[in-house]
């Protein structure tokens, strides 16, 4: 765990910028120190970031505590919610801030550098799915929340998370893991030297029934290959991703049909609903830092393919055949970023420079959307062929002024290009946008072990390329407006980081955040629409204790208060913005050949409809993990999931479907996902 002294020595280097969020180093120092490596569950001691509520997880907290699926990782960001509202090979659902984020329209992820979000993605704007990840081989999470940062560009207003992978493993390691509902997976990873370099590689095999009446047969395959050489603070590394997926779909179902008894909670109303997924990928890093001076730069190639069948509304649209749509994706996207920072003098003062620059492209084709029944195809409702083409450039000052205060300040400038060829010619068309995000920040201190931190920035999320040059909806046929391409988003922070009581690391965060436009999910299409403008508030208290060598707990705690800041008699309120989040965590490693975890989150009642008069039910779940090492080489775990057996939801909705025999317009009614029952799965692992 970290050590008093660790801790105390790196709450000195308050006066060292970020070079980059995955970085956990400081570049420009103040005074000369002895650099000390900060190790443990966390790097997140005073001095090490630019804001109360950034951070970074490291490898063994992740590999301590249990997960039910991948794309939980992201919980492991302070006030994070994930959950699913449909099958597990579909992103998972994300809340963080008072954001229903779907599937990550205001939260960006990366990967090494190559961005998970999707733009324009058949099923929803900024589209993550993590399923490709093979937690074991992810060594860190650098997180950070607001728009407050110069590197940071589209979906990242409410924050984003930067996931590191290994590139070298201390020992080779295979796992077999069982479970309720055939659940089965098995993994193998290990590194070894390679002309002059490591080679790392990981493969993953996993299938999954979960407790559903309608089996989901999730099947997953993964694999990694990467290639790494070291050399101080220079780097280089390529890594090959390879993913595919399948599933039954278990969509969220009607509340009045569980109630009336005429449908089982572990039910679907279209059992059909399922999908299929595929995701490659190649990505390049290089490091290097000259002195004082460092250079990075990513690149990325990355190919994907979704074919999605979900039935929201039943039978509202089509009485006859049912409401299932296909919604279908063939993607290859490029990108790039690259910096280069160094230090510099103004008179007295020492201080540092950053710039930088990103691109991606991305070549959508087909994008469509068909009415189908039984996964059998009946109609076309659009289909297009999108490019959408983005470069960004950046330039981020740091200056310290005293030993204990700093300013930060950047500016970015990102440039849109859109290019739509519909089916219907009239939504088919051109697009240029482009919008400039200024940002600031002063860190103030430490002083008795305490900083203090004033953030301010601009940002953006862009919107669905096809909304953009739409001049019908695709349904109806109707007029419509096209969307603003790019929706300017700005936000405030005010907090504070401590370790003044020895082994506590607290951090406290008063937050705002303004969206000129928000995008919420839509029921009857199954995927998010822009919205009215919107405005949030909030505060958040996170906690790390090292009561002992081998004991950790964690409290985190955020309220959020999110409303539409234009008037519409609807109502104010913005459906499922979150506003209670807590989440409690004990760790216990190496007493003897024993460990554990224990977390337990919490998340609050929220708003389904404008008017505030319907609103979710809050849930309690708690996952639990006991481990015993037999010797070196072989351990076995037991993880006990929804720990209590609580029966609650994962997601819930209220909008309008209809069932046979029901009234024509149908009927308005919460739709939810129910949380799966209590269940228990065993690790084998091998190391060697």
């Amino acid at each position: 765990m970290t050590v008093r002294s660790t801790i105390l020595a790196a709450s000195l280097l308050a006066a060292f910028p970020y070079a980059h969020a995955e970085e956990a180093e400081k570049t420009v120092p103040v005074v000369p120190l002895d650099v000390v490596e900060v190790t443990g569950h966390y790097n997140n001691s005073v001095g090490t970031s630019d804001a109360a509520s950034q951070g970074q997880v490291k490898a063994a907290l992740i590999a301590n505590r249990p997960a039910l699926r991948p794309g939980e990782l992201l919980e492991f960001v302070p006030g994070v919610i994930v959950t699913q509202h449909s099958g597990d090979g579909k992103a998972n659902q994300y809340f963080l801030r008072g954001f229903n984020l779907d599937h990550g329209t205001d939260f960006a992820t990366f990967v090494d550098g190559m961005p998970v979000n999707m733009r324009t993605h058949a099923h929803g704007q900024g589209y993550t799915d993590l399923n490709f990840l093979i937690p074991e081989l992810v060594e860190r999470i650098a997180y950070r929340k607001g728009p407050y940062y110069a590197d940071e560009g589209d979906f990242a207003s409410a924050g984003a998370a930067h996931m590191s992978l290994f590139n070298q493993l201390k020992q080779s390691m295979a796992t077999l893991t069982v479970g309720e509902n055939r659940y089965m997976r098995g993994m193998l990873a290990g590194s070894s030297a390679a002309a002059g370099g490591t080679l790392l590689y990981g493969l993953e095999l996993a299938h999954n029934d979960g407790p559903w009446v309608h089996p989901e047969a999730f099947r997953k395959n993964s694999g990694v290959l990467r290639y790494s050489t070291v050399s101080g603070a220079d780097q280089y590394a390529v890594t090959a991703m390879a993913y595919k997926g399948s599933w039954h779909a278990s969509n969220q179902i009607p509340l009045r049909a569980v109630e009336s008894g005429a449908l089982n909670p572990f039910d679907a109303i279209d059992p059909t609903d399922g999908g299929r997924t595929a995701r490659y990928s190649l990505s390049g890093e290089w490091k290097r830092r000259s002195g004082e001076a460092q250079s990075q730069a990513n690149v990325y190639a990355v190919r994907s393919d979704l074919t999605l069948f979900n039935n929201h509304t039943y039978f509202l649209d089509d009485p006859e055949n049912g409401d299932q749509n296909r919604q279908t994706e063939r993607r290859r996207m490029l990108g790039f970023a690259a910096s280069h920072s160094w230090p510099a003098t103004l008179g007295d003062f020492s201080m540092s420079h950053k710039i930088g620059a990103q691109g991606r492209y991305d070549h959508i084709s087909p994008l469509s959307l068909l009415a189908t029944r039984n996964q059998q195809v009946l109609s076309t409702v659009s289909e297009s062929k999108v490019k959408e083409a983005s470069l960004a450039a950046y330039y981020e000052n740091t200056l310290h002024w005293t030993p204990w205060l700093r300013s930060i300040a950047g500016l970015r400038y990102d440039s849109y290009r859109f290019d739509v060829a519909s089916n219907i010619a009239e939504n088919s068309g051109k697009v240029n946008a482009h919008i400039t995000s200024p940002k600031l920040s002063f860190v103030l201190g430490p002083w008795q072990s305490t900083e203090f931190f004033l953030n301010y920035g601009s940002g953006f999320h862009s919107n669905d390329a096809r909304g953009t040059t739409a001049r019908l909806s695709p349904k109806e046929r109707e007029p419509i407006e096209p969307v603003t391409p790019l929706v300017r988003t700005r936000g405030g922070e005010i907090g504070v980081r401590s370790e003044m009581l020895p082994g506590l690391q607290s951090s406290l965060a008063l937050w705002k955040l303004r969206s000129a436009s928000e995008l919420v999910f839509s029921g009857d299409a199954g995927d998010t629409a822009p919205s009215r403008a919107s405005k949030r508030s909030g505060i958040e208290l996170n906690n790390h204790y090292v009561a002992r060598s081998w004991l950790l707990f964690d409290l985190d705690l955020a309220y959020s208060r999110g409303r539409y800041s234009e008037a519409d008699p609807a109502g104010d309120h913005i459906p499922g913005a979150v506003e209670k989040v807590a989440s409690f965590g004990a760790t216990v490693n190496d007493i003897g050949p024993w460990s554990g975890a224990f977390q337990m989150r919490y998340f609050g009642p929220r708003p389904l409809i404008e008017d505030n008069s319907q609103r979710s039910k809050g849930t309690a779940i708690a996952y639990l993990r006991a481990g015993y090492r037999f010797n070196r080489n072989w351990q076995l775990s037991l993880d006990v999931f929804n720990l209590f057996d609580r029966k609650a939801s994962d997601i819930d909705y209220f909008y309008a479907s209809r069932l046979p025999g029901e009234a024509a317009e149908g009927v308005q009614d919460v739709h939810y996902h129910p949380a799966e029952r209590r269940n228990f799965r065993l690790t084998l692992r091998a190391s060697f």
